[in-house]
């Protein structure tokens, strides 16, 4: 009987595992109206990550503005504000209910800031960090075509 009751358990935990899973993957989505995904976020969520997309906004502008006028510190300091420490403390049920691309892409947007902060402390050239800001500029723009936040 207890034999019985061990594979139940063993199984009841392998579900839950699976599922576990392929929500953390497919997080909470579904069709969006205008061809996008659409993560279905509670209010104070949704503010909570167009606030940090806009932070983001904010440190490249900061970026810009000190390569244009070769500001290193400027530039070092606006990106390190959007780097990987202002992801830190992201709530790990707002993290679930985002697909795994998004949290893919977002991350690696916050990992790019403290690779632009890195690179101006360094001192390189504000043309390389602006082929740096290039390319993250792009994975924010595959992030919001392909989702949408309700």
């Amino acid at each position: 009987m207890s034999n019985k009751i061990a594979r139940l358990a063993l199984l009841l935990w392998v579900v839950t595992l699976v599922v576990f899973a392929w929500f953390f993957i497919r997080g909470n989505t579904t069709a969006g109206s205008d061809g996008r995904t659409a993560v279905i976020l509670q209010p104070a969520e949704r503010d909570l990550v167009l606030s940090e997309m806009r932070g983001l906004l904010v440190a490249t502008q900061g970026i810009l503005e000190g390569a244009n006028n070769t500001d290193m510190q400027q530039i070092r300091k606006a990106a390190a504000k959007a780097g990987m420490a202002s992801a830190a403390d992201v709530n790990p049920a707002l993290m679930a209910k985002l697909p795994l691309e998004f949290k893919q892409l977002g991350m690696s947007v916050h990992r790019d800031m403290d690779d632009i902060a890195t690179a101006a402390a360094d001192g390189k050239p504000a043309t390389e960090i602006l082929k740096m800001v290039s390319s993250t500029m792009s994975k924010c723009i595959a992030c919001h075509s392909a989702w949408q936040l309700k």
